[in-house]
C-alpha cells in the first residue's frame, strides 16, 4: 500500500487491442514509401537551391572581374567606354557587357 492506494499487480496503461499484424505492417510500409517521397522533393529542392546560388555566384564574379578590369583601365589613364556611357546616360552605346542593375538604376533615377 503506498499514499492510500493499493498497488495491483501488472502493467499500467491500457491493454493494447488486437491490431491485425498484416494491416499495420501495411500502414508502415505506407509511411516508409510517403517518407521516401518527402525526402526526395526536399533534396530535389535543395539540389534546385544550391544550383541557383552557384549561378547568381558566377554571375557575380564576372560583374567583379568586369569592375577590376575598369578599374585597372582607369589607374592607367583610360576611361572604358562603358563608363563613359553610364556616366552621360547614353544606354544604347552601353554595349551589352554592361551589368542589367546598372541599367536598372538608371531607369529608377529617371523615375524619380
Amino acid at each position: 500500500m503506498v499514499g492510500g492506494k493499493v498497488k495491483k499487480p501488472g502493467k499500467r496503461g491500457r491493454k493494447p487491442a488486437k491490431i491485425d499484424l498484416k494491416a499495420k505492417l501495411e500502414r508502415s510500409r505506407q509511411s516508409a514509401r510517403e517518407c521516401r517521397a518527402r525526402k526526395k522533393l526536399r533534396y530535389q529542392y535543395l539540389e534546385e537551391l544550391v544550383s541557383s546560388k552557384e549561378r547568381a555566384i558566377c554571375a557575380l564574379r564576372e560583374e567583379l572581374e568586369m569592375y577590376k578590369q575598369w578599374c585597372t583601365a582607369m589607374d592607367q589613364g583610360k576611361i572604358p567606354s562603358e563608363i563613359k556611357a553610364l556616366l552621360t546616360g547614353d544606354e544604347q552605346k552601353a554595349p551589352q557587357s554592361s551589368s542589367t542593375k546598372s541599367s536598372k538604376n538608371n531607369k529608377n533615377n529617371n523615375q524619380s
